[in-house]
């Protein structure tokens, strides 16, 4: 039995760091990007919630949303390569840009997406993914995102969702977006194996628990 449990761990390990290049896109999949003027009527918000392959097709599939892009925030290296950032010696955390329509989606909405989707209890990790780079946070751009960020913590607790929260509320300063083969991973490269064994399961669940918030496309 301890065979099978080592083999388990060294098989998810294996898979871990969103580490695997698998370009072999599948065209059919691929949505089109919007342009640069139709995203500039979109709001944004940030967030970091583990592999941003996970995080960019979860957000992706939820009414409201537009466009997500995957990146770094928090660090203090301008323009950072994936492979800096996996180091983890730059302090960016890797990170979604999220363009979305504030009259169908409002940001509590985009924070209980947040919540619904990953687990905030594990101090830089998320799943197999260990790592500064792979830690819970929120890039608030005004008061009014620390604000409710901060408040909506706070419920989670009163309400004994989880017993305690890692996520940092920090002021937002610079999004990199990341390597174009990042951008859409999930949707190019199905059949990744971080992609079957992690990335498809967490976006499963999150369609599980919050199906009410999902475009029809993806239900």
């Amino acid at each position: 039995m301890k065979h099978v449990v080592f083999f388990l761990i060294v098989t998810l390990l294996s898979l871990s760091a969103c580490g695997q290049k698998n370009k072999s896109a599948e065209k059919s999949q691929l949505k089109a990007d919007k342009s640069p003027a139709e995203l500039a009527n979109y709001q944004v918000a940030y967030f970091g919630s583990g592999c941003f392959w996970c995080v960019e097709a979860i957000y992706e599939s939820v009414k409201g949303v537009a466009e997500v892009e995957s990146g770094y925030s928090g660090g203090h290296v301008e323009n950072p390569t994936y492979e800096e950032v996996c180091t983890g010696t730059t302090g960016h955390a890797e990170t979604v840009k999220i363009y979305y329509d504030s009259t169908v989606i409002s940001y509590d909405d985009l924070l209980k997406v947040f919540y619904d989707s990953h687990d905030p209890t594990t101090a830089n990790r998320q799943g197999p993914d260990a790592g500064t780079q792979y830690r819970s946070a929120i890039f608030y751009q005004n008061n009014y995102e620390r604000d409710h960020a901060k408040a909506y913590i706070q419920k989670l607790l009163l309400e004994k969702k989880f017993p305690l929260i890692t996520t940092e509320v920090v002021k937002y300063t610079a999004f990199y977006k990341a390597e174009e083969y990042h951008q859409n991973f999930e949707c190019k490269n199905p059949h990744n194996g971080y992609i079957e064994a992690v990335s498809e399961p967490r976006l499963e669940q999150f369609k599980i628990k919050a199906p009410e918030m999902l475009k029809e496309e993806k239900k």
